[in-house]
């Protein structure tokens, strides 16, 4: 009977520990998921400046309203959010958590659900954006 007892003891405790390393690890995949959206996007930004200075001289002749200025606009949009996620990101993150996997709080998870949807928004505006501008700049 002790045996039995002993060993259910050590099959919820088994279980246990197995559940805090399995979070740890979905833990230690978002924030590397998340690092890798913005690892993919973020050699995107010298394309940014580039078709900027592309369709500026267009947009400048053309007015405001024009297809040339709403492109402009929408890539200096992306810009500005790859900007400014990156330094709420790093407001709400250290380096001990984003590269070394560190365990995070209740909240700071929380938080990582947050930039997780937040990047993946940036990614898509920065990507849409470049597309539309190279092909206003393909009919030229």
């Amino acid at each position: 009977m002790k045996k039995l007892v002993t060993l259910i003891v050590a099959i919820g405790l088994l279980s246990i520990t197995s559940c805090k390393e399995s979070k740890k690890v979905e833990e230690a995949s978002r924030m590397e998921h998340v690092m890798a959206i913005h690892d993919e996007v973020m050699p995107k930004m010298g394309t940014l400046g580039k078709l900027v200075g592309q369709l500026k001289p267009m947009a400048d002749s053309l007015g405001v309203e024009s297809a040339e200025a709403k492109a402009m606009k929408d890539l200096q949009e992306a810009n500005r959010s790859m900007m400014d996620w990156m330094q709420g990101f790093g407001d709400r993150f250290d380096s001990e958590e984003i590269m070394k996997g560190k365990e995070l709080s209740d909240e700071k998870k929380e938080w990582l659900k947050e930039e997780e949807e937040k990047v993946q928004q940036v990614k898509e505006n920065i990507n849409s954006s470049i597309k539309r501008a190279e092909e206003i700049l393909s009919k030229q």
